[in-house]
């Protein structure tokens, strides 16, 4: 047995002569306990806010987009984008037309982002599931074409799911000069009605902005003919979402963006991992501050241990392996109070998940979900692991090591 090791542990587990010594160490691992717990909980409601979020936008965008990298259009008929719909793992392809436009209902006038999409828009997401009212999701009936607004869009215009008459969309003209004699001549006028629905995505980007209506409606709209802003596809089941990724950027070149679902939301996603590393840092150093109680607990140790030194001596033992069993101590300290941290971390995680104890509020209903998301990601629970550990042998280390050699140089 490592003999460093073995005398380290009679320490720990033994009683010791000096009752201040146990309640220090008790306080030690305490510590440690309730920085790695915090440290499991908080990276938790971080990820449970993330997944939250993805799946909100899972419900409205679609999995892989592709967008061309100058402009904000391209040709419906360029040859790439043809071959990249062509794909065999690709199980629908959406042309969509979007841009800014004017929207004007019963004296209410707001900006609004029109998106023109394909009539397989219901095939590539999930927007079925996200409707709110007594009609059908619909985008034209004939020569009707239907508007199918957010619903934070539609309170604030006084739409409500199923409005009555016509809403006026205004997009300035692409082409020819504008005569200042007639302003409203340099503006193309179109006009929606509604199919009885409007959609929820509890995300203010699109429900306060978007509206989504037919491709043709939006081309005329915006004079965008054989135009179109972006290609959204739907990869087949079992379909490798990463390699279809990059078989798609090698056909799309310099020439085109693809993005996936997270990158589509890329500055989202960056903040709320900007958040995470934050809290990380900062509770990192209340672990390091935790962990300094340690070097306290050791060191009442030593001094209540310094007969025990010479005894060890006697018996044939080094000064670097006296050392090293105030270093095992300490670091055996570290790895309890993480050992239990994490577990106690887990638990409240999983109380959480069942049962929500902590809420967001006081009334069911006021905010998108009752009580704090909370999602473990086991690479979390590693890297706090390993967080603890490190940095409570860190701790340690060179306190023990300057004190340990005055202490045995004064025995000598």
């Amino acid at each position: 047995m490592n003999f460093p090791l073995f005398i380290a542990r009679r320490y720990l587990f033994s009683k010791k002569s000096t009752h201040a010594i146990n309640i220090i160490s008790v306080i030690s691992v305490v510590g440690v306990v309730v920085a790695t717990t915090a440290l499991v909980i908080v990276l938790s409601v971080f990820n449970g806010f993330h997944d939250l979020v993805a799946s909100f936008f899972t419900s409205f965008d679609p999995q892989i987009e592709v967008v061309p990298a100058k402009g904000k259009t391209a040709p419906c008929d360029d040859p790439v984008l043809t071959e990249i719909s062509k794909l065999p793992q690709i199980d629908v392809a959406t042309e969509c037309v979007e841009d800014m436009a004017l929207a004007i209902y019963n004296g209410n006038q707001m900006m609004v982002r029109v998106k023109g999409v394909d009539d397989n828009f219901t095939e590539l997401t999930h927007i079925t599931d996200i409707l709110v009212g007594d009609g059908q999701f619909s985008l034209h009936a004939g020569n009707l074409e239907y508007g199918v607004p957010g619903i934070r869009l539609a309170q604030e215009m006084g739409l409500g799911a199923r409005w009555n008459g016509y809403m006026h969309l205004y997009a300035p003209r692409r082409e020819g000069q504008l005569d200042l004699s007639s302003p409203s001549d340099g503006f193309v006028v179109d006009s929606l009605i509604s199919p009885g629905v409007v959609f929820c995505v509890k995300q203010s980007k699109y429900d306060k902005n978007y509206i989504l209506t037919s491709v043709t409606f939006a081309r005329n709209l915006f004079g965008q003919q054989g135009m179109l802003s972006s290609l959204e596809l739907r990869l087949k089941d079992g379909s490798d979402l990463g390699a279809v990724k990059k078989a798609i950027r090698e056909i799309a070149g310099d020439k085109y963006v693809v993005r996936d679902r997270f990158e589509q939301q890329e500055d989202t996603f960056k903040i709320m991992q900007i958040e995470k590393m934050i809290a990380y840092i900062f509770l990192t150093f209340i672990l390091m501050v935790a962990c300094f109680n340690i070097v306290g607990s050791l060191s009442m140790l030593m001094i209540d241990k310094k007969d025990d030194v010479v005894t060890l001596r006697n018996l044939g033992a080094t000064d670097r392996q006296i050392a090293r069993v105030f270093l095992f101590e300490g670091r055996m300290i570290s790895f309890i109070g993480a050992v239990f941290g994490i577990g106690i971390g887990l638990l409240l995680c999983w109380l959480q998940q069942e049962y929500g104890f902590v809420r967001m509020g006081d009334s069911d209903g006021s905010f998108v979900v009752d009580a704090y998301p909370v999602s473990v990601h086991y690479i979390d629970v590693l890297y706090i692991l390993v967080t603890v550990v490190v940095v409570g042998w860190l701790a340690v280390w060179y306190p023990v090591r300057a004190f340990s050699k005055r202490l045995l140089k004064g025995d000598r």
